[in-house]
């Protein structure tokens, strides 16, 4: 590893993001800090009864959380885009929320297009608790200075839809509306998402059904684009071991109406482990576990000296899956204060359609 931490929005831990705003070096335990323990704060156990719209507001008793979008979009002649939006809030301390400055709070936001042939993304950070960044539920709002998630007339809890997204950078723009007929999926067990055999865990809730409409600036050329849309919401304390270096994660839509999530925890020892859940389009879902599932890097781009896996196969004998992912851009390079890749992809072979790839620790 760097001696510069590497972070995404599940690896955005343990003081990281305090070294970022002071830019000061440091080394956490496994990747990122997210193997640091959670003393203090609020542990993730089995069997948590969700409750919206509160769950779909801020946990401060959890160290780390995140409100994270990306959609697969194509403008009225079929060129392929993707857009990101991305909130995290990390707890600095334990204990009772103060006022003002002194809230122990820190919010850092990832925006990004893509295209064929570029990459676009910004990002920003916010203190908590002087009303720069935060989620509000009732009327549902997410924010980070102007980039902002928002519902609309009718807001249902239930399907966290109709929403509309919205961020800027310097040299792109994009404006969605989401909508979904279906409910929000728990991932998981029940919500309870497993990170490793030894206990670490996520609460970790999705809504995998959103339609977009909307617009997409880059360079001051803006274009009508309209698609498929993922939203995952996850908080936790502790989600990580801490000889587990990184992620490789994939929100994936099927042609057919299906959808599948998966990710893999790189593990020091080889002993990767793995995880994903298969939704149906009426909603229902598979848990498929970890000996069930192979994730095969089969091609690298070179990004800042870093090797990159960004062509993947991926098996599921038990769903008769066999298919191999490609990027829309393979270097869809998030340069920021803590590096990672994030991109469209498309995929095809047993099952066709398209998704979203992230990649952390490399």
């Amino acid at each position: 590893m760097n001696d510069r931490l590497r972070i995404s929005r599940r690896a955005f831990a343990g003081g990281a993001l305090l070294l970022a705003l002071d830019r000061k070096p440091g080394f956490a335990q496994g990747f990122a800090g997210l193997g640091m323990g959670g003393d203090g704060f609020a542990p993730v156990i089995p069997g948590k009864t969700f409750a919206f719209p509160a769950d779909h507001g801020p946990h401060p008793d959890y160290r780390i959380e995140w409100w994270y979008v990306t959609a697969n979009l194509a403008d009225p002649t079929g060129a392929a885009y993707g857009a990101q939006w991305t909130l995290f809030r990390q707890a600095m301390s334990p204990g009772a929320q103060l006022e003002g400055w002194a809230n122990q709070q820190i919010w850092m936001g990832h925006a990004a297009v893509t295209r064929a042939d570029t990459h676009r993304y910004s990002e920003a950070f916010a203190r908590g608790g002087v009303g720069q960044a935060g989620v509000e539920t009732q009327p549902y709002r997410a924010w980070i200075d102007a980039w902002q998630m928002r519902g609309l007339d009718n807001m249902r809890d239930d399907t966290l839809a109709p929403l509309e997204l919205s961020a800027s950078g310097a040299d792109f723009a994009y404006a969605l509306r989401l909508d979904a007929d279906h409910a929000l999926v728990l991932q998981g067990e029940a919500g309870y998402s497993r990170k490793s055999e030894r206990g670490q865990a996520s609460y970790y809730f999705s809504q995998p059904y959103f339609r977009a409409t909307g617009s997409l600036t880059i360079d001051d050329r803006a274009v009508k684009v309209t698609g498929q849309a993922w939203m995952d919401r996850e908080w936790s304390s502790q989600p990580l071991a801490s000889d587990q270096t990184g992620w490789d994660w994939l929100s994936l839509h099927f042609n057919s109406g299906e959808k599948l999530m998966l990710f893999r925890l790189r593990q020091t020892d080889g002993k990767n482990y793995a995880s994903g859940k298969w939704f149906l389009p009426d909603g229902k879902s598979r848990q498929i576990a970890s000996t069930d599932i192979t994730m095969t890097p089969k091609a690298l781009t070179g990004i800042e000296g870093r090797k990159i896996p960004t062509t993947w196969d991926i098996a599921i004998p038990a769903l008769a899956l066999a298919i191999s992912c490609v990027p829309l851009n393979a270097r869809s390079w998030m340069g920021t204060s803590f590096p990672y890749w994030e991109g469209p992809i498309g995929f095809a072979g047993s099952h066709n359609g398209v998704g979203y790839l992230e990649m952390t620790g490399y």
